[in-house]
């Protein structure tokens, strides 16, 4: 006998009593791209409903609805005050039974094979390379992390334990090096201390919110029943702000003497704007401004929608870019590597590792800790947090609170070292009482 789907809110005519009245059904998942639906009345009985998946996410809805209704086309309705006869009045296990002959074409020519998680990545990779930016990561976290472990497990097999344990063994790896290709996996050794397994724990949730955004998009399309088991499953536990280091003025001259000259020229852009990597090497000599000394600078977030804003530049960092812009064309790329050629994806961060040993920097820094250098001195040097967040291209000051703002001097501090006791005390002056 076919299994019944069960539901505490519609199995009985007690339970759907309790239901308020509405214009919109409620509904119950009963196989993938197949849901019942039961429709509350003000007054009288109430009446069961179908929405499929019609595999047409382009025509507006990709769900259609149809009332059940008998050989003679009257509306089929529950069983809230009358006895389900299999007809014209039907239970909950009979509604289900009538609801599965219009099960989604989509769902026949997949032959009855399981949905598996590899069929869920595949859908969700699709979907983020037509609808967002973060395609490329999703793959790479898929191919590395998830699909070697749950690629062949149907998605309705999946449970909390399993997803659990495969966070924490994630978590307990060490990270991961670029690798030829068909060599084997390189890894980093693992370091012990505290931060490197906050790094590691942070880098598996990000790896877990890939792999449950594919679910829950399964899910929503009707390809699973249930999402209960990815969401009784919690990532790790403040482990996503990471400590915010930045480089002294000193150091930052040490870091720019090291570099190659072509090189120099971009990590001195980020020093002077606060930019990231990948906005300084789309930049154009138009993008500088010499009457208002700004320099304009893209951004893409979320949904991959472009925000254009504009950094404001001290006279040092003016002089810097009206230097590199004298005699460029506007439309050309304002900062090349020395054989002429863009700089691409990644190619700072050997650069950045070999400058930083040279510069006697340790530990070593990454690019984006440029970033984080340009708005801590910014912000030890009381320029107001929305002034920095602006510079930064945020629509707010939260990260820069979160961030830096235990930087900026306050009331509280400049109070405590005016007026708190001073007792004198010189180094090496304080000796034991024998």
């Amino acid at each position: 006998m076919p299994r019944k789907i069960r539901d505490a809110s519609l199995e009985t005519r007690t339970a759907r009593h309790r239901l308020k009245a509405r214009k919109e059904p409620y509904y119950r998942l009963i196989e993938p791209g197949l849901h019942l639906g039961y429709r509350k009345l003000a007054n009288g009985p109430g009446t069961w409903l179908v929405r499929r998946h019609n595999g047409d996410a382009t025509a507006g809805s990709p769900y259609r609805r149809e009332n059940l209704v008998t050989a003679d086309g009257r509306p089929i309705i529950a069983d809230d005050y009358s006895e389900a006869n299999s007809k014209a009045v039907l239970s909950f296990g009979q509604a289900q039974e009538r609801a599965k002959a219009f099960r989604p074409k989509a769902a026949d020519a997949d032959d009855g094979a399981p949905y598996t998680v590899a069929k869920a990545m595949d859908d969700y990779i699709a979907f983020l390379e037509e609808h967002r930016r973060t395609a490329e990561d999703a793959r790479y976290r898929d191919t590395a992390f998830i699909r070697p472990v749950f690629g062949s497990v149907e998605v309705g097999g999946l449970t909390a334990k399993k997803i659990r344990g495969w966070l924490s063994e994630m978590a307990k790896q060490p990270p991961r090096l670029r690798t030829r290709e068909g060599e084997d996996q390189k890894f980093r050794k693992i370091a012990h201390d505290e931060e490197a397994k906050r790094r590691r724990q942070s880098s598996a949730n990000r790896t877990f919110t890939v792999l449950k955004a594919a679910l829950n998009h399964a899910w929503r399309e009707g390809k699973v029943q249930s999402d209960t088991e990815w969401r009784r499953v919690k990532p790790f536990h403040s482990v996503d702000k990471a400590r915010v280091s930045y480089l002294s003025i000193a150091e930052c001259k040490r870091l720019l003497n090291a570099c190659p000259e072509d090189f120099r020229k971009i990590v001195q852009a980020a020093l002077q704007t606060g930019a990231r990597y990948g906005q300084l090497a789309e930049l154009t000599a138009a993008d500088f401004d010499p009457d208002g000394n700004t320099v304009r600078l893209r951004t893409r977030k979320g949904r991959g929608e472009e925000k254009v804003y504009r950094a404001t530049l001290t006279n040092e960092g003016a002089s810097f870019f009206a230097e590199l812009c004298a005699g460029v064309p506007k439309a050309e790329i304002l900062l090349r590597k020395a054989n002429g050629e863009p700089w691409g994806k990644s190619h700072q961060k050997r650069l950045m590792a070999e400058a930083c040993k040279r510069a006697k920097i340790t530990p070593a820094v990454g690019f984006h800790q440029l970033r984080h250098s340009w708005a801590s001195h910014a912000v030890m040097n009381r320029v107001p947090l929305l002034v920095v967040a602006g510079n930064l291209g945020h629509a707010d000051t939260r990260m820069v609170e979160r961030h830096y703002g235990h930087l900026a001097p306050s009331f509280v501090a400049d109070a405590i070292r005016a007026g708190a006791p001073k007792f004198g005390f010189k180094p090496g002056n304080v000796r034991a009482i024998g």
